[in-house]
């Protein structure tokens, strides 16, 4: 197994992780009143989410693609 294919795995791992924290966030009770109050989860929450699919996103297109985008 290649170097490229664990961190692949280590980002998807690691986006898993981040979403599932953010997704946890999102039902304590300061992230309850922020939405009550602005529409809108903390910014902490959304950092969580947002980086939790960023990474799982480029983790998944490196474990599909591989190396191959970067050699056309």
């Amino acid at each position: 197994m290649s170097t490229r294919s664990l961190l692949a795995i280590l980002l998807v791992v690691i986006g898993v992780v981040l979403f599932i924290f953010g997704m946890n966030a999102s039902e304590s009770l300061a992230d309850r009143w922020s939405n009550f109050f602005t529409g809108h989860f903390t910014d902490a929450t959304m950092w969580y989410i947002i980086g939790g699919i960023a990474s799982g996103v480029v983790g998944l297109s490196m474990l599909l693609f591989g190396g191959r985008l970067a050699a056309e």
